[in-house]
């Protein structure tokens, strides 16, 4: 008889992903993992392989996310950059994954670790750079519609507010001041609008 799973494999990945987000990949023990997931060590390993494997599937299923939620938010408005604008603000201010105003998973990752683990840092770079990809989509589409100077550069435009967005986090995470983070996004975005 074949041997059958008895787990929900993206509910096992989403909650090592909370985890890792919350505790780093270095801090992240293995019994940790075992009490997060309620899995004995040897599950996780014959199911994951290594946890750094685990790790790349937490990451890839924390870009998923954010990705849908960017897709969620810009369904929900007419205008693309207010659908931008409210991803921005679901991020910031929401539990989106894990608790609100916590800094971005990726960056988290690139911050901690070091060539040691290359793969997992290109991973987390390459869906920076996916990310930075759809805000410049959107900042297309916003010039289209007469929303953005036509003459900005849309990737530069993007990347300055992907950038923001990872500054924000950081400060929020820090000062806890919504106030003042809500300023910060609201002046990122008027410097864009026409």
């Amino acid at each position: 008889m074949p041997n059958i799973a008895r787990y929900n494999r993206e509910d096992v990945i989403h909650k090592a992903m909370l985890l890792f987000w919350q505790k780093g990949f270095g801090a992240t023990s293995t019994r940790d993992l075992q009490q997060a997931v309620d899995m004995r060590p040897g599950s996780i390993y014959a199911a994951f392989g290594s946890k750094e494997d685990l790790y790349a599937e937490a990451l890839k299923h924390y870009a998923s996310c954010m990705s849908g939620i960017l897709d969620e938010r810009l369904a929900e408005h007419a205008s693309g950059l207010d659908g931008l604008h409210s991803f921005f603000e679901r991020v910031l201010f929401e539990p989106v994954l894990g608790e609100a105003g916590q800094v971005c998973m990726l960056i988290k990752t690139l911050t901690e670790l070091t060539e040691a683990h290359a793969e997992l840092r290109a991973q987390a770079i390459a869906s920076l750079s996916t990310m930075e990809h759809l805000f410049t989509d959107i900042i297309r589409s916003a010039q289209v519609a007469g929303e953005v100077c036509a003459d900005d550069d849309p990737q530069r435009v993007a990347r300055s507010l992907q950038v923001q967005l990872i500054g924000m986090r950081s400060y929020y995470q820090s000062t806890g001041d919504q106030g003042a983070v809500r300023h910060l996004l609201d002046d990122a975005f008027s410097r864009i609008r026409v």
